[in-house]
């Protein structure tokens, strides 16, 4: 199994203090950077300018997740502005994803594959030679501070025996239910709120590290 890995989640950030928070996390491993366009999920957040921002700001790989509609629109600008790895929703791309995939690749970033928590895992078995990282969503994708859904556990114990790549879970992550889907077989933890408004964000971090 992969070293697992901490991704702080920006959605949770005071953005008038963009820069302040991001000191907060440049221990972490990856940082997770939410882009949503309003209509693929019902939340807007920013663009490639706010991403080439960050990456000048902060010293660990962007780990971007494309909530948005027709991705392949938006991925070079995206790969442009910094991005190190780029996830796109199976939802999204469908039948397309093989193409959108290689082009992630092509242009240097690697590529994760996202499924939203009611979508099966059959709906991805065919790109597994294709990708870098499997992104499961276990909130409903949208918004931040939603709790955990429990029956996400049984999806990452049915992957992690058919993938043995990274595994990443986003939503409603915290240091009361993190070891169990560590257990489950996670390598890459998605936490906003648990992290960013701790008193203590590093230690956080290093908690969630130890798995």
């Amino acid at each position: 199994m992969p070293k697992l890995k901490i991704s702080p989640s920006i959605l949770s950030v005071d953005f008038a203090d963009l820069k302040g928070e991001l000191k907060k996390v440049s221990a972490a491993d990856w940082l997770h950077i939410d882009i949503m366009d309003g209509h693929f999920v019902p939340n807007i957040t920013i663009g490639p300018l706010v991403v080439k921002a960050i990456k000048k700001r902060i010293n660990i790989p962007l780990d971007v997740h494309l909530m948005v509609e027709s991705p392949e629109r938006f991925i070079s600008d995206f790969v442009a502005a910094g991005s190190d790895l780029l996830s796109v929703h199976i939802e999204a791309v469908k039948e397309k994803a093989t193409d959108i995939i290689r082009q992630i690749k092509f242009l240097g970033a690697k590529a994760g594959i996202a499924l939203n928590p009611q979508t099966p895992l059959s709906m991805i078995e065919q790109l597994f030679s294709e990708i870098d990282l499997v992104l499961l969503m276990s909130v409903q994708p949208g918004f931040g501070g939603q709790e955990f859904k429990e029956e996400v556990i049984d999806k990452i114990k049915q992957l992690r025996e058919k993938w043995q790549g990274d595994i990443e879970i986003d939503g409603g992550i915290n240091l009361s239910n993190f070891e169990k889907v560590v257990e489950a077989g996670a390598s890459v933890l998605v936490a906003g709120s648990a992290i960013f408004r701790a008193k203590e964000p590093s230690e956080v971090i290093k908690e969630m590290r130890k798995g």
